[in-house]
């Protein structure tokens, strides 16, 4: 069964796109233990250190973000991608807040690339699948913190699932509450992307990391790993 694909109308878009995937099951997850909290607060000051004083715009991998925001109609400076918000908040002085042990080892690892990292509970994903789409604007949206369901944007790219529910906005600027990873969460999929010259060999870092600090940190039963281009868009 197909878990994750770019739609037809998002692969023809935006030919550069280089999708990560891990399918890890049987996880366990909480409060970070110890030398993941620690690992996370070196990579915060590493991060800092790497970006120094160059414009997060100038970064490659977040550039290309932009370039992709504003192809389908988001200002990237209004709406910024995950990963450039992450590295927007260390640069200007402020700590990463920890979160769960899952969310924090996927925040490590956007940091260190500047590339947006999600994980998703896949209970939580009506029929535990995600495509990203374009949205018409009738799909529904659970913002995190937020008390009210909303709608997605028309033309907007979504990551979509088979109820035609909203899991992330604006491809990479914000993911849903609905299937945010929880304590108790225990199967995920999880997502590293890139459109910049060299997203081929770092998604493909970015995944060697995550699937070791999974494996580290989460102790799952099974994991699976694949990647998704706009020639081959699927990952079953």
């Amino acid at each position: 069964m197909t878990i994750f694909r770019y739609a037809p109308v998002v692969a023809e878009r935006f030919p550069a796109v280089v999708g990560g995937v891990i399918h890890a099951t049987g996880l366990r997850n909480g409060p970070a233990p110890g030398p993941l909290a620690a690992a996370f607060v070196e990579e915060q000051a590493a991060a800092i250190g790497r970006v120094g004083a160059t414009p997060l715009s100038e970064v490659p991998a977040l550039a290309a973000w932009r370039r992709a925001f504003r192809a389908f109609g988001v200002d990237p400076t209004q709406y910024r991608s995950a990963a450039e918000a992450l590295l927007r908040r260390l640069t200007k002085g402020g700590a990463l807040p920890a979160i769960n042990a899952l969310v924090d080892l996927a925040n490590l690892v956007s940091i260190r690339y500047a590339l947006p990292v999600a994980v998703f509970d896949l209970a939580r994903v009506a029929g535990g699948a995600l495509t990203v789409t374009v949205a018409a604007g009738t799909e529904s949206w659970a913002d995190i913190g937020a008390s009210e369901t909303d709608h997605a944007a028309r033309g907007e790219v979504v990551f979509l699932d088979d109820e035609h529910v909203v899991h992330a906005r604006r491809w990479c600027w914000r993911q849903s509450a609905a299937s945010a990873a929880r304590d108790d969460t225990t199967d995920v999929l999880v997502t590293v992307e890139g459109h910049h010259e060299a997203a081929v060999e770092d998604v493909a870092r970015a995944m060697a990391d995550l699937e070791d600090l999974l494996g580290r940190f989460g102790s799952p039963s099974g994991v699976r790993l694949g990647v998704v281009t706009a020639r081959e868009p699927s990952f079953a």
